[in-house]
């Protein structure tokens, strides 16, 4: 890595940019990775793309329908919500009803959601959030907040979910219609069946896909893998930890950084070592934990320890 620079802030002091010079790999569709890429930039750092995963309908659309509907009839007192990609299906499906999705849900459904991302595009489309965890981004974390007699639950889930909620949910009371929402596959989808962004989920990033960053072939991210020119990974779910595995290994000098505990434990499960874990499944979170794993001892990184 090059050395670390700073830049002149409007008062013209300096501004760090502790990643000057850093090459830094984003395992994410540019239309999914403009948040991230704009962040790691502002460090200094190159930010280039591997798209690895994507997302596509769930094959069983009556399923989903019907408890869509039931949904906009009132049949669940909580909808539980654990993804961006979960929000843009429910979107879809409001929007094949010709109405918005804050206009099918009923008032008296009280909403659960899981990640700070998630949170924040449920509540740009005027949904209130009733119940999201403050600690552990995660089902777990949920699950530790989750109230007593809670009654019905509608969990739309990926194919691929970990069935930890799902169970979780049912130990502690609640009757769980839980349903698949979306498939997740290798990079690119069909497009016929592609689940895309929109503004209206990804915000700026959706309308600017991945800001121009370069988007690499496997087999080029494995070449600059080999030749050392890569200083850090960025494993989004854990998916991408093992078609990072599949893939990219060995890493080498390559530092890899995972976007939450349960992508760190699967990673560690494959044999991976784990450089730094975001506390927070954030863009800024994620570049916190570049840092951290680039620079251990940078003042201004606290990232969560990677599991042992």
């Amino acid at each position: 890595m090059g050395r670390r620079s700073a830049t002149s802030g409007a008062d013209g002091t300096a501004v760090p940019r502790p990643l000057d010079g850093a090459r830094v790999l984003v395992t994410r569709s540019p239309d999914r990775a403009g948040a991230l890429v704009s962040a790691l930039r502002a460090t200094g750092a190159e930010p280039l793309l591997l798209p690895l995963i994507d997302f596509e309908q769930a094959a069983d659309q009556h399923s989903l329908g019907v408890a869509f509907d039931a949904l906009g009839a009132g049949a669940y007192t909580w909808l539980v919500v654990s993804s961006v990609t979960t929000v843009q299906v429910l979107q879809e499906l409001a929007a094949e009803r010709g109405s918005a999705l804050n206009a099918w849900l009923p008032g008296s459904l009280q909403i659960a959601a899981i990640g700070p991302a998630t949170r924040r595009v449920l509540e740009a489309l005027d949904i209130p959030v009733d119940l999201s965890p403050a600690g552990q981004q995660s089902g777990a974390g949920l699950l530790d907040i989750w109230p007593d007699r809670a009654g019905s639950v509608f969990l739309p889930q990926a194919d691929i979910a970990d069935p930890a909620l799902r169970r979780g949910l049912a130990a502690r009371g609640a009757a769980v219609q839980a349903v698949t929402a979306y498939r997740t596959v290798d990079y690119p989808a069909d497009p016929r069946r592609r689940i895309a962004t929109t503004a209206a989920t990804d915000g700026p990033s959706a309308r600017e896909p991945g800001h121009g960053a370069p988007v690499l072939t496997p087999a080029q991210a494995r070449d600059a893998v080999d030749a050392g020119t890569l200083h850090a990974v960025v494993a989004a779910s854990p998916s991408a930890a093992r078609r990072i595995h599949s893939g990219l290994t060995p890493l080498g000098e390559c530092r890899l950084v995972a976007i939450g505990r349960s992508t760190a434990a699967q990673a560690a499960a494959l044999g991976l070592e784990v450089a730094a874990v975001a506390e927070e499944p954030t863009a800024s979170g994620l570049v916190a934990a570049v840092v951290h794993a680039l620079i251990p001892n940078h003042p201004h990184t606290s990232p969560d320890r990677p599991p042992q």
